[in-house]
């Protein structure tokens, strides 16, 4: 694949997201030449962090929490710490506020959690357990592309509750603790409850709270990709930004190139390339709800009614079980829900980096329908109010980016999808097409590495690590 007279690599990857940097580090490690073009000025993707309020307030400007950073077998095999990386633990990895003034807590002990949900404390216990004492075993079999899994037992038990659909699952508990702390687990999936599978986010997100923590980095999640982009130069790579890819022309030439996009973009860089099934295949993918965004510069920590809260890291607003799925049902049939569920992430109270002296940062969103402009800043406020009297007269400035506005600013989050696609059950192992390595294109040497491969959406680097495995089978059998 020349491209003219610029220098060759062995690889290239389009993209420096989490999945991007991934892929070239893998292929780095190898001892191949890579190159990461980047159409930004700076590198990150998803991990961005930068004065969106006011001046000494430092907000992400997608993602914020990072308990799948924690669990990850590819993280854990980088020595992002040597390159600066820190990721602090709040006191509290997530808190689901009720509107009577109670709160079930995500706490670091599974055994604490399980007390403090009274009548369910054994029925979390027995489907917690087995995944925390196993997490690490369970995360090599789940984040990854459909194959033989090293641990078939394991897998087999967690698959039994994780296809089930959310609001079949919650029928373990009876507290109102334990079912609205499941509602905010589950509701990570960006679908309505009721749909097969959702419960597997759920069940991951609760046992990675207590085998790994949900940490924050300091200074911002684009801690995370400054570090992965450091070691990925003190292997001998090399990042050019500033280069938007729009067609395979524009790129030196490479026996392997990998694209950290989702198909939309890739079938407009590569699409005259590929087999007609191929194509439609890509075509037909589907997208997911939007999100709508708020950060918030405040005078003061929110005032939540409940202590816990307000040492959390995370805290899901929504109330009631059914208050969350009868929300996230509204939105995925095209409406606008009045009193939202809001994912909030109150990164300040753990890093004072993020924040001058006795003032906080605070960032959430609430799902909208892919593609919406309407403006949810209103009822996102006044739904975190039902929990935090006191709430807004806190807000010193705020930042909004509506659906457009954060595919604007990055490409892969079409309609306002951070997912890289709907994690439905048809999309769950076969995104983006059904095909024997989801990562292959149907071209020789181009591949797909990004959310919209599995395991999907999250800040792992998995799906960069398995589709950068994947070309040093294909094309690189001597360096695997």
């Amino acid at each position: 694949m020349a491209r003219g007279n610029k220098k060759d690599f062995d690889a290239v990857v389009v993209g420096s997201g989490p999945n991007g940097l991934a892929a070239a580090i893998t292929l780095q490690r190898a001892g191949l030449s890579v190159l990461i073009l980047e159409a930004k000025d700076t590198i990150g993707g998803g991990l961005r962090s930068t004065e969106l309020t006011l001046p000494g307030y430092i907000h992400d400007v997608c993602s914020a929490i990072h308990p799948m950073a924690a669990g990850s077998p590819f993280f854990a095999s980088v020595p992002l710490h040597e390159h600066g990386l820190e990721l602090i633990q709040p006191k509290y990895a997530a808190a689901h506020p009720f509107v009577d003034g109670d709160a079930a807590i995500l706490y670091s002990s599974l055994e604490t959690t399980a007390e403090n949900l009274g009548k369910d404390a054994a029925s979390y216990s027995r489907l917690i357990k087995p995944l925390v004492k196993q997490f690490d075993a369970l995360m090599h079999d789940i984040l990854g592309p459909l194959r033989i899994p090293k641990n078939p037992i394991l897998l087999a038990s967690f698959g039994l509750n994780a296809l089930k659909p959310a609001d079949i699952l919650v029928d373990k508990f009876n507290t109102k603790e334990a079912r609205g702390l499941w509602a905010g687990m589950a509701a990570h999936s960006i679908l309505p409850l009721h749909k097969i599978a959702t419960s597997a986010i759920g069940l991951v997100l609760m046992s990675a709270g207590h085998a790994k923590g949900w940490p924050i980095p300091k200074g911002g999640s684009a801690a995370i990709a400054k570090s992965l982009a450091s070691y990925f130069i003190s292997l001998g790579g090399k990042i050019e930004t500033g280069v938007h890819v729009r067609s395979l022309e524009q790129l030196p030439s490479a026996r392997a190139i990998l694209f950290d996009v989702t198909p939309r973009q890739l079938l407009q860089i590569a699409g005259h390339s590929f087999s007609p099934i191929y194509t439609y295949q890509l075509q037909r993918y589907s997208y997911g709800m939007g999100v709508f965004k708020v950060d918030w510069a405040l005078d003061g920590p929110i005032p939540f009614s409940s202590p816990e809260c307000r040492e959390a890291g995370t805290v899901h607003i929504g109330n009631t079980f059914e208050d969350i799925a009868q929300s996230e049902y509204q939105t995925w049939k095209g409406k606008h829900a009045e009193q939202p569920f809001v994912l909030l992430a109150q990164q300040s109270i753990a890093d004072a980096t993020r924040a001058p002296q006795g003032k906080h940062t605070a960032w959430g969103y609430c799902h909208v329908p892919n593609g919406s402009t309407v403006d949810m800043t209103h009822a996102i406020e006044t739904q975190i109010e039902r929990f935090a009297p006191g709430f807004k007269d806190r807000i010193l400035s705020r930042s909004t980016m509506n659906t457009t506005q954060l595919e604007l600013y990055n490409p892969n989050y079409i309609g306002g999808d951070i997912n890289g696609g709907a994690a439905t059950i048809a999309q769950l192992f076969t995104r983006p097409a059904l095909r024997l390595s989801p990562y292959r294109t149907s071209t020789k040497g181009l591949y797909i590495c990004s959310s919209s491969t599995p395991p999907g959406g999250g800040v792992h680097g998995m799906s960069g690590y398995h589709a950068a495995r994947r070309a040093l089978r294909d094309i690189f059998s001597g360096n695997v």
